[in-house]
């Protein structure tokens, strides 16, 4: 596997919602990642994906609700979402896609 596709395993999608976009205020962007991903790791596919200087990542782990579909019962997939700082001078528009 080349090293480019295991830059896209780690990073899923961008998230843009309200708080996302306070955040990119901050000079911040939000992804969801794989939920095994680590900070270096998405450090990494931000910098070779985008070609832009990552200041931090910040992670958390949203736990998936219990839901009922149907009379069935479910739930919903784990989600680890990246918040990824970069250094001045640098930006990503996320909604362009990638």
């Amino acid at each position: 596997m080349s090293a480019n596709a295991q830059h896209y395993d780690v990073i899923r999608k961008p998230i843009i919602t309200e708080k996302a976009t306070m955040a990119s205020e901050a000079n911040a962007v939000v992804f969801e990642v794989a939920i095994d991903a680590n900070k270096p790791q998405i450090k990494d596919a931000v910098e070779a994906i985008f070609g832009v200087k990552v200041k931090a990542v910040n992670t958390t782990i949203t736990k998936g609700k219990a839901k009922v579909f149907r009379g069935m019962r479910g739930r919903r997939k784990d989600v680890k979402k990246a918040y990824v700082t970069l250094e001045e001078g640098n930006a990503i528009d996320v909604t362009t896609g990638l």
